[in-house]
């Protein structure tokens, strides 16, 4: 079987979305930090410090998707029935990690909303 002329560009892909991801998280704590501490005082910075620690978790995980996905590339080309194989990979725990952090910043977010539409 013959590898695809654009094998490579998947990884690359991925690795562009995560920073994407990080990117936009990083830049909607960098809001919250302009926004939330007039509103929720001392809550708003320790909200938006969080938010930039899961950016950076982001960008740490793109990172290290990447290079998963580049070793799994290298190790596909080299198997033979007898052959290396990739080894395992971080990319579930990355994404149930990701998902369960946004669902507990839009719970979180909408529970601000409700508290502070009622003042």
């Amino acid at each position: 079987m013959r590898p695809s002329a654009h094998a490579g560009l998947q990884p690359e892909r991925t690795a562009l979305a995560w920073r994407r991801t990080a990117l936009s998280v990083t830049v909607g704590s960098l809001v919250g930090l302009r926004v939330l501490p007039p509103q929720l005082g001392a809550l708003g910075y320790a909200v938006s410090a969080l938010g930039l620690l899961w950016g950076l978790d982001l960008v740490l995980t793109a990172r290290r998707r990447y290079r998963d996905g580049a070793r799994m590339l290298r190790a596909g080309a080299d198997r033979t029935p007898q052959g290396p194989t990739a080894g395992p990979t971080t990319a579930g725990a990355a994404l149930a990690r990701t998902a369960v952090i946004s669902g507990l910043v839009g719970l979180t977010a909408l529970v601000a909303i409700v508290l502070l539409s009622t003042r």
